[in-house]
This record gives C-alpha cells, structure tokens and sequence, in this order.
C-alpha cells in the first residue's frame, strides 16, 4: 500500500515546447508501476504516482533529452543576464554553439577560396559534417528515445531525418545549417517561455520562508536546577519562570495556528493572521491589487504575501503555511494552467493529425512523382529534386508553433490578471470573460458597500408616528424592545442587516435576550424563541399583507421603502411590532465601473437582489443598472440567470458573494465571487475572484479576456498560415531546408512572444 501511493514531484529543464511536454508525459505513463503522469508545460513540473523507482524516471527523461532537479525551494526569478548565461551552459546548447563555430569556419572558408583553388575539396564537407554531427547529436538521440518509448513522431525525428537525408544527397551546408538553426530556435524559444514562467516563479516567492515568531522558553538548560519562585522545588522543565517570551527565528512551515508572530518595518508578512498590537498600513498589492496601502489596527485581518509599512506589527496565526490566502492563490494558478481552454483543445487534435498526415505526404512526394511521372528524385541544375522537397516537408510538419500558440498566451493573461488581485481559474473562463456581453449582479455587498446602517425604527403604537433614527435617543421604548428582541435571533446570522442590527442593539446597550431554536429562512429571514414567546424577523413578502392592509404602518413602511430604505419586520408572539429600516449606499466605484463596462462592449447590466423592487430600483436609478429584478429568492435568482442565458447565449457573467449566490455563480459563463481575500468558500466557488472588492478590475478583467481571445486567434491564425504557405512552397520546389527552419521557429518565437505581451500591460 504504501508503494503504491508514493509520489514522485520533479523539475523539468530543458523543456520548451508544449508537445514536447506530451511525448514527456506519455512516455513515462508507459512505464511499469506508473499508475499517473502529469507534465505541466508552463511550470515545468512533473509529477508522477504510483510504484515506480525514482532512478527509472529520472533515466527515461535525461533519454528524451531534458534534465531532472528536485522541487525543493522554488528557483528564483532570474535577470536577464542569468538566464541566458545559464542557457548557454546546458549541453546541447554548448554542443550547438560549437556546431555553430564549425560551420561559420566552413563557410569562411569557402568565402575566401572562392574563384581560388586554395581550398582541398574534402575539407569545407569535413566542417559542415563535424557541426552537422554536433549539433544533431542531441536532437537524434531525444528522437530515438521517442520512438522506442511507442510515443511516434516527434519534432527531434523529423529534423533529424531531414537533415540526415540533405547529408545523403550531397546538400551538406543545408544540413549542417538547418540542424544548428532548429537547435539555436529551441534555445531561443526555451528562453522566452522561461520568461513566462517566472511571472508564475514571482507568485511563490511572496512570502518570506523564514519568520521572527514570540514563544515561551521551554526546558531551559540555563535555569535547571534553580529553586522555583513558589518553593515548590528546583526547575526542572517546562516553562521557564524567569526567562519568559522570548524571539526566534523559525521557518514558515513550523509554524502553528495560534502563534504570535512579530513583523518590522519593511518586511513581508509571512502567514495569514490576526493583529494583536501595532498599528502600520500594509501593501496589500501583492494579494489583492490594491493601489494603496490599508490601515492596520489591533482585530484587523493580514495577508501572507502582503508587506508592512513603518510599524512594528504583533499577528496571531490563523492558518497554517498550506492553508494561507498566498498557498490557495499559487494552487489555483497552478491548476489554471492544467485546464485548456476551447482553441487548446483544437490544436491539440489538430496537431494529432496534422504531423502524421504531413509525413505521410512527404513520403507520397517522395516517391509518387518520380515514379508515376518521371519526375527528378534527386536535384538538377535547375529545380529541387522531389526527395529534397519531402525533406523540405518534414521540417514544416514540426507542430511546435501551434501547440505553444494558446498556453503561453493563457498563461501570461492569467499572470497578468493575477497582478492586480485578479484570480482567473484556467483558460476557458478566461476565454469566457472576452465573450461576456451581459453582466447580473447581487446588490448587498456587490454594488452597495454591504455595510448597512440602521435608519430608523418604527413600532405599530402610535407614539412614535415620525420613526426613531438609529443614532437618536431611544425615546420609544417599544422600539428598544422590539430592537433588543431582533438582535436576539441576528445574532445566529451572518447577514449583513443582521450585523447591522446587532451592533446597533450593542450601541444602545439594550439588554441582551437569550433566544432558542433559531432557524435560518433562506432569502427572508429567520425566526425562533425568546423566553416562552415566537419571534419572526424577516423581509416585507413574508408576512401576510392583510396584516397591514389595515394599518397606518403599512404606508410609512411604504415610504421607508420608497425612500431607498431596505426593511425588516419584526413579529413576536404572534403580533406585528413594528419595522426597521436600513440604508445601505453603494460602492463610489459602482458607477465608474458601469460606465468601464460599458466601454468595454458589455451591452446590459442586470442587478439581481431579494431586496425590494423600491429598494432596488432607487439603487439601480442612481447607478444606472439597464434591467432591475427583485424580491428573489435563491433559486429566483438561477432562473434568472437561466433565462438571461437562453435571450443572449453564453455570453452572461454572475457577479456575486461567492457564498450566497453560489448557484447563481455556477448557473452563469463566468461565476465572478467578490471579496475572496481570505475567503477560502469564495475561491473554490467562482471561475473568477477579485480579491480586493475592487469592481473596478471588473472590465480590465473582460477586456484582458478579449485581448488573450484575439491573441489566440491571431497566433493560431499565423501559425496555420505559415505551415500553409511553405507546404505549398515546398511541393511547388521554392522552399529551401534553410527557409522551413527559419518559418517553423521563427514562427514559434513570434506567437511566443505575442502571447507574452499581456505581461506588459
């Protein structure tokens, strides 16, 4: 049992291409006792399960032509100059340089021999044989790999057997060039997609790994042997009585839930956690996006990852290293990258059939036309033979450029969104986001602040016809008891009215009642006992309207709603008590971000809220939300969804909590869950969280998803148009070896490098 839930997690390098991550994977899946094989193009991770020896793994990658390292600390992100000083050092790439320099010889050589007789015949192929050789070294021994590993063909096979075959026919300098060219454009586009990944690299390296952590001396060797203060006896273990706290430094893996943690100015903060003294503003940025830094106070909530400003800040920890906001966010942009969106999807069967069809065609080339026509095999004075254009062929049925079109591009535009505290989880939502046209919102804690104060009271007497602001004196009591009964069943709810409704009962220190048997009402409220009496506290639909058809309480419950107020009624006993009325205003960056999405395409706004139609409507009025929908009810709000998908298609974003709207989420294209910072249920719900409440990154986040839509097309558009045009090419007998190379990774480099510029914005 225990061998069969090993688990092997390794570093590749070397790896550059995204179909070469496939052949990876499914060779090592064909060996014995891998029971799973994973390969992650983006972050060169490889992880594999099952009985297998590590030694064998190891054995079958370094064959395909890469190198293994342990995870262990996460590499560090490296300059420019680092990374291309240890590109030049990996083997191949010495064995290509050198390659290199043979051939520039050669054709010195032949550049100063030329109209001379200087130069013996035999040495210029010599040269060209000798970098030919160096640098196909690597490149046909990642190939034979390959084939005996059963995974078919592969780019290593087809550049090696061209260029083998231009050495058959006498085209020495083409062969040894083109070799040399595909490695060179290997090492290139290694580098490049190396830059991609340290927008991953730089995620993981947030947090600090070591942290100056509060802890009692405990079994100190100094003190054994002391007297005790109480007389007890000597010391002899445990907490020491004379030493106390003291500082350590410890890794952030030892640390527990619970811990006090000390953290000074400048430093990055190392876990989750609570502050227990100090006071500093903190650079959220990291985590959230957020522009400037947030006050932090004693009860104030921190971030792994984030970094402290000028004071000196005493946290307790709590979570653990693996559960913290950081870990959670690295871990879902890790698994963003697994998930392939509709176009990877496309390439990928594309490429399946593209490459085993284009050397099939070569070998028709091949053979056909000389054969059936007389056609030259080999080359005359004036044209290509028809071996030399299926060699031509066989360099441009290399898949590379379109199989590494759309990940780095997802890849990037999800680093990119992550920046500025915008978690996409994988490329289909993120391809979803560029479609969106309509957006549904929830209100309470979207639009609106989510803060809601309590306004005014009112009781079914009649002393107190003008209603009581939360803020005045307390002349009714009705009102206080009716307050003080409301606070009794809210405090079992996490509902912001129900916050609201609690901290004004502790503002006017009422009297704290004990309640029982408290039952949650989805979308209207919740009801229970307070001493021997039944006590309801819920919206206006979930009382019978005859009740207050009949009572001058039911228009100024109308005017309170009519005023933008959102209402609470409270029964007890059986007998109406009277209303509480909220406001709750919204977020001062609601409207700028409805006019943004609007400019970026968007065409309607729906709220979507179980608040009341006048409530409601007075909202959207002021924001200026196109289609208001109210008094829903949870499953209301699904149907909504639905039916706002069956008038426009799959082009409908939800933007909720994360927790309530969770159906409506996954009802819509792109479930999109506010304030996910440190909410591990908001995380997992939607396809996309902002986790800073900033609803302003709302249309940066739908117009980075139609930048990455256009930039997929376009790559995947070029890459088929390339591979078309010097196909045609090369039947045609235009195309050279040297020009197959240079499309097939020049084209390579160029979707690469589009699909990094996102980083850039």
């Amino acid at each position: 049992m225990e061998d069969t839930a090993r688990e092997l997690n390794l570093r590749i390098a070397g790896m550059d291409c995204a179909d070469c991550a496939a052949k990876l994977e499914g060779s090592i899946a064909r060996l014995e006792g891998v029971r799973q094989c994973r390969v992650d193009f983006m972050t060169a991770g490889l992880r594999v399960s099952g009985p297998v020896d590590r030694e064998q793994v190891v054995a079958r990658v370094r064959a395909l032509g890469y190198d293994v390292a342990e995870p262990g600390p996460v590499a560090a992100v490296e300059p420019a100059g680092g990374r291309w000083l240890r590109l030049v050092r990996q083997p191949r790439n010495v064995a290509t340089l050198v390659g290199a320099g043979f051939i520039l010889v050669a054709f010195g050589l032949r550049l100063i021999s030329s109209g001379q007789a200087a130069e013996p015949g035999w040495l210029s192929p010599l040269l060209f044989g000798l970098g030919g050789l160096s640098g196909l070294w690597f490149p046909a021994r990642a190939g034979w790999a390959t084939l005996r590993s059963g995974q078919g063909l592969d780019m290593n096979v087809l550049m090696t057997v061209a260029a083998l075959g231009a050495f058959a026919i006498g085209e020495y300098a083409e062969a040894a060039t083109v070799i040399v060219l595909f490695s060179l454009g290997e090492a290139l586009e290694g580098y490049t997609v190396d830059r991609a990944r340290d927008s991953i690299r730089s995620l993981m390296h947030l947090a600090p790994t070591e942290a100056t952590v509060v802890r009692e001396c405990v079994d100190c060797q100094e003190c054994q042997g002391r007297p005790l203060p109480d007389g007890s006896g000597l010391y002899r273990s445990g907490a020491c009585p004379w030493c106390g706290a003291e500082e350590q430094r410890v890794a952030v893996e030892t640390l527990r839930v619970g811990d006090r943690v000390i953290v000074k100015p400048g430093e990055r903060i190392p876990m989750d956690g609570t502050v227990l003294r100090g006071r500093s503003a903190v650079n959220q940025a990291p985590i959230t996006g957020e522009s400037l830094p947030v006050e932090k106070l004693p009860a104030s909530q921190v971030f792994a990852g984030s970094i402290n400003g000028d004071g000196v800040l005493e946290l307790e920890v709590t979570r653990l290293a693996a559960d913290n906001t950081l870990s959670r966010l690295i871990y879902l942009v890790e698994q963003a990258q697994t998930q392939k969106n509709r176009a990877q999807r496309f390439v990928d069967r594309f490429a399946r059939v593209y490459t085993p069809a284009v050397v099939g065609a070569a070998a028709l080339a091949a053979l056909l036309p000389p054969l059936a026509w007389g056609a030259p095999f080999l080359d005359t004075a004036s044209e290509h033979g028809w071996l030399y254009r299926a060699l031509t062929m066989l360099v441009i049925a290399c898949p590379c450029a379109l199989v590494i079109a759309t990940p780095v591009t997802v890849v990037s535009g999800i680093a990119a969104a992550a920046r500025r505290g915008v978690l996409i989880k994988g490329g289909t939502p993120l391809e979803a986001l560029g479609r969106v046209r309509v957006v549904a919102f929830d209100k309470t804690g979207t639009l609106t602040q989510g803060q809601p104060q309590l306004m005014e009271t009112a009781c079914a007497d009649a002393c107190c016809a003008s209603g009581n602001g939360a803020e005045a004196a307390a002349d009714c009591q009705h009102c206080d008891d009716m307050l003080a009964v409301a606070a009794a069943l809210e405090r079992y709810s996490s509902h912001p009215l129900a916050r609201a409704v609690t901290a004004t009962a502790e503002q006017r220190a009422l009297p704290r009642l004990a309640a029982e048997g408290v039952e949650n009402l989805p979308g209207q409220g919740v009801r229970g006992r307070v001493g021997e009496r039944q006590v309801v506290v819920g919206s206006h639909g979930l009382f019978h309207d005859e009740r207050l058809h009949q009572s001058e309480l039911c228009e100024r419950l109308a005017a309170a709603e009519a005023n933008g107020h959102t209402t609470l009624l409270v029964q007890d006993g059986g007998a109406l008590r009277g209303y509480l009325a909220f406001s709750d205003p919204p977020r001062h960056t609601s409207r700028d971000m409805l006019a943004a999405l609007r400019k970026a395409g968007v065409l309607r706004t729906v709220m979507l809220t179980g608040d009341n139609p006048g409530v409601a409507g007075s909202v959207a009025d002021e924001l200026g939300i196109d289609d208001v929908r109210a008094g829903l009810m949870p499953e209301n709000k699904v149907d909504a969804v639905r039916n706002l998908l069956t008038t426009y298609g799959d082009q409908v974003a939800m933007v909720g909590d994360g927790v309530n709207d969770a159906p409506a989420l996954a009802a819509a294209t792109v479930g999109i869950a506010m304030g996910a910072g440190g909410t591990a249920q908001a995380l997992e719900t939607a396809d996309v969280a902002l986790m800073a409440d900033d609803l302003l990154q709302l249309p940066a986040a739908i117009r980075l998803g139609r930048r990455v839509s256009r930039s997929v097309r376009f790559n995947i558009g070029f890459a088929l148009a390339i591979k078309a045009v010097f196909l045609g090419a090369a039947v045609l007998g235009v195309a050279t070896l040297w020009m197959a190379v240079f499309a097939d990774m020049g084209a390579s480099l160029l979707v690469t490098l589009n699909g990094m510029r996102l980083l850039r914005r």
